[in-house]
Parts: C-alpha cells; sequence; structure tokens
C-alpha cells in the first residue's frame, strides 16, 4: 500500500502516532521536500522515526514517481508530506498514479497551514479562497492571484496567502550551459509578499487592498516559536524583524471581520491605535 502520511507543521514531534506506526514499519520512506519544510533536519526526522529517509525533491516526484510506487502493491511505501496531504498542496497526482498501477492508497491526515492559520485569532468559516505568491523578477509578474483576492474582498472574506519558497531550484544561465547546478534556498517572507501585494494593486488600479488596508503576518504557525504581527499593508513591508526566520505566510482581513476577531488580533498589532482607527472606519459594522 501507498500511504500518504502528514507530518504536521512544526517538528518530528507532530506526526500522529498512526502515522508514526506506519513509518516505522513501511519498507520505504519518502519525504516530499519542495512545497514546504519543518522546522527540524532530516537527521531529526530519521532519529525519531528510527528509519531512513529518502528526500523526494520537485524533480522525483514529478519525474520518477515510478521509483516511488515501485513494488507497493507488495510492501508498504510511506510518502512522507509536510503538513497534510491534501492541505495546502494537494498530491492527487500521486494518487492517480497509484490507481493506474493498482496500488491502493491510504490518508493519514494532520493540521496545515489552512487549518494551523486560525491560531491568529481569525475564524475558519470566515476565510475564502487561498492563494500563492511567488517571488516576482525582473521580467516576470504573474498576477493571477489577485483575481481570487478581489473575489474574497467584495464578500467580505479574509484571504490566506502563501508565500514562495525555492528549494533545490536550478540555476538557469548554469542549465542553458549543460549544468546542472542548484540556487541556494530562499523562502519569500511577509515584507516581500506585502510590498509585491501593493505593486499589483497599483498596477491593477482597483484597489482591493491598500497601503491602509489590515493584514496579519503569521511565522512558523504551529511551531514554538509561533509569531503574528498585525498592521497595515504599508507597516507589514517593514516587520520581517518582528516575525523573525521562516516559514511566513500572510492573511489580508475582510470586512466581515467579527468584533471577536478584531479584538484578539488587536494583540498583535504593530500600533495599536492605529489598527483601532482603521478598524472603526473601514471594517466595523461592514
Amino acid at each position: 500500500m501507498l500511504y500518504l502520511v502528514g507530518l504536521g507543521l512544526s517538528d518530528e514531534t507532530d506526526i500522529t502516532v498512526k502515522g508514526l506506526e506506519i513509518v516505522r514499519k513501511a519498507s520505504r520512506v519518502y519525504l516530499e521536500a519542495y512545497t514546504s519544510i519543518l522546522l527540524v533536519d532530516q537527521s531529526v526526522l530519521e532519529s525519531y522515526y528510527g528509519r531512513p529517509i529518502v528526500v523526494a525533491d520537485r524533480e522525483m516526484v514529478e519525474s520518477n514517481s515510478d521509483e516511488i510506487l515501485r513494488d507497493a502493491q507488495n510492501v508498504d511505501v510511506a510518502f512522507l508530506v509536510v503538513g497534510d496531504p491534501f492541505g495546502a498542496t494537494t498530491h492527487t497526482d500521486m494518487v492517480l498514479r497509484a490507481r493506474e498501477l493498482g496500488i491502493p492508497v491510504r490518508t493519514v491526515p494532520n493540521a496545515s497551514i489552512m487549518s494551523g492559520i486560525g491560531a491568529a485569532g481569525l475564524q475558519l468559516y470566515n476565510f475564502g479562497q487561498t492563494v500563492s505568491m511567488v517571488f516576482f523578477t525582473d521580467n516576470w509578474r504573474p498576477a493571477s492571484f489577485y483575481d481570487r483576492i478581489k473575489e474574497n474582498r467584495d464578500i467580505g472574506l479574509h484571504t490566506l496567502i502563501l508565500l514562495d519558497i525555492k528549494v533545490k531550484e536550478p540555476n538557469l544561465e548554469n542549465l542553458a550551459r549543460g549544468r546542472k547546478i542548484y540556487e541556494p534556498p530562499r523562502f519569500m517572507t511577509v515584507g516581500t509578499c506585502a510590498r509585491q501585494m501593493l505593486e499589483i494593486e497599483e498596477e491593477k488600479g482597483l484597489k482591493a487592498y491598500g497601503p491602509e488596508s489590515l493584514a496579519i503576518g503569521a511565522a512558523r504557525v504551529g511551531g514554538k516559536t509561533e509569531k503574528f504581527v498585525a498592521g497595515t499593508l504599508a507597516e507589514l513591508c517593514d516587520a520581517d524583524d518582528l516575525l523573525g526566520p521562516p516559514l511566513h505566510s500572510m492573511v489580508l482581513l475582510g470586512r466581515r471581520t467579527h468584533e471577536l476577531e478584531h479584538e484578539y488580533v488587536r494583540e498583535f498589532a504593530i500600533n495599536k491605535e492605529n489598527w483601532d482607527r482603521i478598524w472603526k472606519a473601514e471594517y466595523q459594522g461592514k
């Protein structure tokens, strides 16, 4: 059987009891390592699980899944996913490939950023569509996410923005010369996300969210050093020092924010007076 095992959000102890039992009896264990990361090293996982782990990067999962699924009709294979296997990043393609080969599949769920973000004090049923923000380059500034943010804004719902990570990304210049050399890992911060959001706002001219719009920066959600910082988008552009190391996410507040949500989130505000002023002017009673 192929097991898709969620690892949770933080460290080696977040795995469920059911998931740990599967990992310890599986013939092979793979760790999907390109859509997100845990806050501990592979060696820590191997020590805690008592098993060697094969790191499955994007190339392996997308181009060499046959190796992962090899002989899974006869032995147990565990495919470990940070968060939940069907949370922020789905692995339906892996399941479909297994089905084609007649391999049974079982999923072991766990916490993901989609549920963990509730620790910021916002009610999960007040969230709309989740979007992703990628690193802009000089000649590539994708803005397809904006329409979904605008739709959420129009009906008053919060928007969770998942921030880009670059792990084992090839250096394009070297790739063109036939040399496969990878760039150092990069993790988008809330500050970068807020600045890019305001850049797209200026280009679009639709004013779904401006510099004075309220948002929450989240760091290392579910971990021991979990941190939330609330403020305007302009304030969050310079909040990276307050948030600390990756991984980061960001939430744009919807106009239907409940009074209880406001009261909870206010404690995270960079400037409480400014937060209250904007809340009363733009959000209260909406």
